[in-house]
């Protein structure tokens, strides 16, 4: 794998600055006079003309700095040269329904893979304007100063955040169960509406760990250099190095991330458990 230096590190981190910076303008702009909200197919789904304006010009920002690297977005999907070591994930407005609502809760995501792995993050906040960002060895910040996970060694006393994918109607596997286990299990479990902004939260200690399935690269890529930057711990739900494909991450601040893994495990497993039984009790209910 490449290990690009430090000096390039930060000036890949000054760039993915300067494109959240110019997106946040945009949505700041459309804040309150929305219009042209749609689904992408999917119910709940949503796609605006400010998640359309604010990548143009995170696109714009990128293709000025590093004309040669490939991007996957979420409105255009994978742009340019396929076969680089590098990958911009971007993400214009992680928050959309929030957003369109008119909740105030949602930011601007702009990460870079270099082989695969997240080595550069920035995650805007355009209405605190908090302004998070990390790269491999050089530490993470808000507004330019360092953060740290939380020391919370207990899951009794965690404050935990989660979310719902998008096809969670027409699935079982919706996060459902582990959301009530865990609220039971907790001091409490928070819903934002955007992985970003849970993952800037657990890396600067406002949570405690999160866990969420149905995630896209650009949902994650920048939030994952955050916590691990800020002393926190990034996994799959098994402790298992996280396969960003998969669309699933566990982030905690290492001190709870045994005990959250497990619970997760037990209740995936008794989930497959009842699934199993249900699927016998209507063989034996329609014998052959």
């Amino acid at each position: 794998m490449s290990h690009p230096s430090p000096e390039q590190l930060q000036i890949f981190l000054d760039v993915a600055t300067e494109a959240v910076l110019a997106a946040g303008v945009i949505l700041q702009d459309y804040w309150g006079h929305l219009e042209g909200i749609e689904e992408k197919g999917r119910p709940g789904d949503l796609v605006t003309k400010a998640d359309k304006a604010a990548e143009a010009a995170i696109l714009q920002v990128l293709r000025r700095h590093v004309p040669d690297h490939p991007i996957l977005a979420e409105e255009s999907g994978q742009l340019d040269n396929t076969a680089s070591e590098y990958l911009w994930a971007i993400d214009p407005l992680d928050g959309t329904t929030n957003y369109a609502h008119q909740y105030p809760v949602a930011a601007v995501s702009v990460g870079l893979l270099i082989e695969g792995v997240p080595q550069v993050g920035a995650i805007f906040d355009p209405f605190r304007q908090e302004l998070f960002r990390a790269a491999t060895g050089l530490g993470a910040t808000r507004d330019r100063r360092p953060i740290q996970v939380s020391k919370t060694a207990e899951l009794s006393k965690s404050l935990l955040v989660s979310g719902f994918a998008y096809d969670r109607r027409e699935t079982s596997d919706n996060n459902y169960a582990e959301f009530c286990h865990l609220t039971h299990l907790t001091q409490g479990v928070r819903r934002s509406g955007s992985a970003a902004l849970d993952l800037a939260y657990v890396a600067c200690g406002r949570f405690d760990g999160y866990w969420e399935r149905g995630l896209s690269p650009w949902d994650m890529a920048a939030g994952i250099v955050l916590v691990r930057e800020a002393g926190g711990q990034v996994t799959a739900y098994d402790q298992s190095p996280v396969v960003i494909p998969s669309g699933r991450i566990l982030a905690t601040n290492q001190q709870i991330h045994s005990a959250l893994s497990n619970e997760l495990l037990q209740v995936s497993a008794a989930s497959a458990a009842r699934s199993d039984n249900n699927v016998l009790s209507q063989d034996a209910s329609h014998p052959s």
